[in-house]
């Protein structure tokens, strides 16, 4: 997100048009009732939060939220073919919804079972299926037209969804919602100064899932680099 911050705020000029975002027309107002809808709940809520909540039990609804998603990374680990990481998703949960007090805490990472993140949408790009165009979905922000088709398959696999207390169930996913609120605070400030933060949002979401689908080594985009090379010797030269 730095990098993409940076090349954006180093030039006024007008971004062409992206390929993988042929309904920006449709996406630029929904980002904008999404920033107005969080400016006016979530955030000044989550900026309560951080206030009030000390870091350590912030860190333990953290890693409840995390443990309660295992499955579903674990689900996905599976259908990707990646049988050792899902064994080592399986492992996690055990751990941490026992020892670790139902995921408040979190000896799972201690004990060198590291964290994964998979979901659907990832597993369908393994498969093969395209990304499809770049959408903002209302609420709910950045997302690929293949991610967004698997957002109900993503819920359904949440186990607090099947948890039969609705009251409980209701108030942890809004527990849930403002401590990931409360987190994106760290990417935001480097955002700030964009002068086109939609522009930025999506080319950092873009890149971080690539970054997911492929593990952590995404094929080099040589276009990217060309012109971000462009860019930095056409400033140095002004």
């Amino acid at each position: 997100m730095a990098l993409c911050a940076g090349c954006a705020s180093g030039s006024d000029r007008k971004a062409p048009p992206s390929p993988a975002d042929p309904w920006e027309p449709l996406n630029r107002p929904i980002y904008s009732f999404n920033r107005t809808f969080d400016s006016l709940t979530y955030k000044p809520i989550a900026k309560v939060y951080e206030f009030i909540i000390p870091s350590f039990l912030r860190r333990g609804v953290t890693n409840f939220s995390r443990n309660l998603r295992t499955p579903l990374v674990m689900i996905n680990n599976g259908l990707q073919g990646k049988g050792g990481a899902a064994a080592n998703d399986l492992g996690r949960f055990l751990l941490n919804s026992t020892v670790g007090l139902g995921g408040i805490l979190d000896p799972a990472t201690a004990e060198g079972l590291d964290r994964n993140d998979e979901d659907f949408g990832q597993t369908l790009a393994v498969w093969g299926v395209p990304a499809g165009p770049y959408v903002e979905v209302p609420f709910l922000g950045p997302n690929t037209l293949r991610d967004a088709l698997m957002i109900p398959l993503n819920l359904y696999a949440d186990p607090l969804l099947h948890y039969d207390n609705s009251s409980v169930r209701d108030k942890l996913y809004g527990l849930r919602a403002i401590d990931l609120r409360q987190r994106l605070f760290a990417a935001e400030e480097l955002i700030a100064d964009s002068p086109d933060r939609y522009l930025t949002v999506r080319e950092s979401f873009l890149q971080r899932r690539q970054y997911l689908i492929y593990d952590g080594n995404p094929p080099v985009d040589e276009d990217f680099y060309e012109d971000f090379e462009d860019d930095f010797l056409e400033e140095g030269q002004n």
